[in-house]
């Protein structure tokens, strides 16, 4: 399996964003999202969601994309699609996106926004889409027969997703720095082919901001993912998160310590626990000492269960009226289709397909 490591993105990425706050929130523009290919997760949250949520809160003008199209790059169907989009939006809501604030909406809505992904396609060959590590990676993890060539697209879809809007931050987790990678070159090599006639860009390249926690390990101590069956849904009950982590694997060694290089899974369940209750992992690890794996899990349950408690209380709460989560994403679609129309129309007029 393909990994990014942070000499990589230091490496590619140059002006990579830390989780600080954003000097002038107003002057940005952020893009984000998911497929709706099943519930959210602990990963999701800390790797991501937990600062989409901060960075609405700082005032940073928000699109969040349910990628309903993308579904089916590694599956043969998109299965239970309608129910799928509306939990995601049930998962944003309950953990603090406020549909007054951030803009939630499908790409499936938006048709301007796909129709960018014709010329940006001829912007990138296809040696540089079949060496891209994301997209090695979701091979590897697919479940149809063969790849389909939607796959290969896939980084310059999500390169659409981010210069519809002019987007310039991009909260990503850091399995998706090579996508967003994808997206500055495709915004670069527009720039500098279709210029306005005053010289000027027609888009900004976009910036990335990595959380704390950018990869969460799953309980098998691979990558957390829906897919491989690994992860604590948000919505999972505490019963539920307590199995769960009962079952995650760690290893021989009695007394616990936070070392990631040479402990992944039990460094792993310490960060998570450390995340919960915003402290240190070395001091968690020191606290629980010579008590085991069992105490482990029996502090990385009490930590996540405490933390998701009024999360999950909203999301049930949330969860009773369904047409109110299909209003947010009809406003939503609203919205973004001003925008993406408006992007499509500038982007024929440089290139002079008017």
């Amino acid at each position: 399996m393909a990994t990014v490591t942070a000499t990589t993105v230091t490496a590619t990425t140059s002006d990579l964003l830390a989780p600080e706050p954003i000097d002038d929130p107003g002057a940005h523009r952020v893009l984000t999202g998911d497929r709706p290919t099943g519930p959210l997760h602990l990963g999701h949250y800390f790797g991501t969601l937990h600062n989409r949520v901060r960075l609405q809160d700082q005032g940073v003008e928000m699109f969040v994309l349910v990628a309903d199209y993308q579904v089916i790059t590694d599956r043969d169907l998109a299965d239970r699609l309608a129910e799928h989009t509306e939990n995601l939006v049930l998962d944003y809501l309950a953990a603090g996106l406020d549909p007054e604030r951030a803009t939630i909406f499908a790409h499936s809505a938006v048709p301007a926004l796909n129709q960018l992904l014709l010329p940006f396609l001829s912007l990138v060959s296809v040696a540089e889409l079949s060496r891209n590590p994301t997209v090695k990676d979701e091979i590897a993890h697919s479940s149809q027969a063969a790849v389909n060539g939607l796959m290969f697209t896939y980084p310059v879809h999500q390169a659409a997703d981010i210069l519809f809007c002019k987007a310039d931050l991009v909260p990503v987790g850091q399995d998706q720095l090579p996508h967003l990678e994808v997206a500055r070159t495709v915004a670069r090599r527009f720039n500098e082919r279709y210029p306005h006639a005053d010289g000027s860009a027609v888009f900004p390249r976009p910036r990335a901001l990595l959380s704390e926690a950018p990869m969460l390990l799953g309980t098998d101590g691979g990558k957390m993912s829906k897919s491989r069956g690994n992860a604590v849904a948000l919505g999972a009950t505490e019963d539920e998160t307590a199995r769960i982590i009962r079952g995650a694997k760690t290893d021989t060694e009695r007394r616990i310590s936070y070392d990631p290089e040479n402990r992944p899974e039990v460094s792993g369940l310490v960060l998570l626990a450390a995340l919960c209750q915003d402290r240190a992992p070395g001091a968690i690890a020191e606290e629980i000492g010579d008590g085991g794996a069992a105490a482990l899990k029996r502090t990385v349950t009490e930590a996540v269960n405490e933390y998701f408690r009024p999360m999950r209380a909203r999301r049930a709460e949330l969860g009773a009226d369904r047409g109110h989560l299909r209003q947010v994403l009809r406003d939503g679609a609203e919205r973004a289709n001003v925008i993406a129309d408006a992007t499509l129309a500038e982007v024929r007029q440089v290139m002079g397909a008017i």
